[in-house]
């Protein structure tokens, strides 16, 4: 059993509740991760108010950035290692997956090695920042789309 956060209903923080659930094994293109840190933002508080680009299906987790460090493979991922530091990125619905909890099954596609020389903390707030500002500095030429 581990400690999730998840809410049963759409509403304020006062809806977000600390459960205990089994997190199980990951499936082929998963992997499981124990949670170090989480990054906060917008779109989590959006979701579970029903404001956001997809409704809640309750109970629903909650988190898209995190860092942690691999503790299962599912049996298609490569490229990763149980013991290994890494970040997950905001790649996947909500209503699938969240990383609120101390540990959290995610798409092996929205997982990145944590890179050199950032703390857990830094490694799972710096996600939604940089992909908000590539895209933005990047000059489109006609024909590109």
């Amino acid at each position: 059993m581990t400690r999730v956060v998840r809410c049963h209903q759409i509403g304020d923080t006062e809806v977000l509740q600390i459960e205990d659930i089994e997190v199980g094994a990951p499936g082929p293109d998963e992997i499981r991760i124990r949670v170090e840190a989480i990054g906060l933002k917008r779109a989590e508080a959006m979701f579970r108010s029903g404001t956001y680009l997809q409704e809640p299906h309750l109970p629903a987790r909650l988190g898209y950035e995190a860092s942690g460090i691999v503790e299962a493979l599912g049996s298609n991922v490569q490229g990763f290692e149980v013991g290994e530091a890494v970040s997950v990125i905001p790649a996947f619905s909500m209503n699938q997956y969240g990383v609120y909890a101390e540990q959290a099954i995610v798409p092996a596609a929205a997982v990145l090695k944590r890179p050199a020389g950032l703390s857990a903390v830094e490694a799972a707030a710096v996600w939604m920042q940089y992909l908000t500002a590539y895209p933005s500095s990047v000059t489109l030429r006609e024909g590109d789309c």
